[in-house]
């Protein structure tokens, strides 16, 4: 059974910090590329950033470049996501999910597995 679980969410104030993982089992990890998710109240989710099945591929959507870093450790089938300078609109439900590729990453249904999600929320 394949399972990813996210953790790290929580309350912050503009400009802090978090780092959110996703800790995941049941699949190969090496052979995934992973990517974080986020659905604000009321929007669609959207795509944040993806990693390749090695470290030397990663993408970020516009909003989060420049602040916000995709890792993973392959040791233990775990992704990251660092984020700086945090702004409220950065507020929302965040979702790891794993794709067979990262062509497929961004694609509506081309990802493979998700997990539950972690509440991130950002004060002003």
């Amino acid at each position: 059974q394949v399972q990813l679980v996210e953790s790290g969410g929580g309350l912050v104030q503009a400009g802090g910090s978090l780092r959110l993982s996703c800790a995941t089992s049941g699949l190969t990890f090496s052979t995934y590329a992973m990517g974080w998710f986020r659905q604000a109240p009321g929007k669609e989710r959207e795509f944040v950033a993806a990693i390749g099945r090695s470290v030397d591929y990663t993408m970020y959507a516009d909003s989060v470049k420049g602040r916000f870093t995709i890792s993973r450790d392959n040791a233990k089938n775990t992704v990251y996501l660092q984020m700086n300078r945090l702004k409220p609109e950065d507020t929302a439900v965040y979702y790891c999910a794993a794709a067979g590729s990262l062509g497929t990453m961004r694609v509506p249904r081309g990802q493979n597995y998700w997990g539950q999600g972690t509440q991130v929320t950002v004060s002003s």
